[in-house]
């Protein structure tokens, strides 16, 4: 939900020749499992990959984390339940949650009975900007 630019060309791509989906952190660092932006984790101190990849971004996703959090209390479950549940309804197949607790595997499960509506599910996309290419590759100038 808060970096979402693989959505224009590699999901398309894996969809067309029906490859699974297995993206890494949809939880984007723990950003989604709790609306606390900068908390005092082990990632957090230490993740410069997510870091570089979301602190410049943090006044354009707080608003999507906030959204998570509402729809979450709405439906009384967890934040991380409503973004892996965004996954799932998004065509993902095996989500890298970077789980270090029993409670993070049990979230992931669990996301497998939460429905999300086509409103829900615009309602959390609705707020996303585009972020800049971060990853493996830089982009070619």
């Amino acid at each position: 939900l808060l970096y979402r630019e693989d959505e224009r060309e590699l999901l398309p791509i894996c969809k067309q020749f029906n490859l699974g989906l297995m993206p890494y952190s949809p939880l984007a660092g723990g950003h989604l499992a709790r609306n606390q932006w900068h908390a005092s984790t082990k990632r957090a101190e230490t993740d410069q990959v997510i870091a570089r990849r979301y602190n410049s971004m943090q006044a354009f996703d707080q608003p999507i984390v906030d959204r998570v959090e509402q729809l979450a209390d709405r439906k009384q479950v967890s934040m991380s339940q409503i973004a892996l549940a965004w996954e799932y309804a998004k065509g993902v197949h095996a989500p890298i949650i970077g789980a270090t607790k029993e409670k993070h595997i049990d979230d992931a499960i669990k996301a497998l009975d939460v429905y999300l509506t086509q409103e829900e599910i615009q309602y959390l996309e609705e707020p996303y900007v585009p972020h800049p290419i971060t990853g493996a590759l830089k982009p070619r100038i």
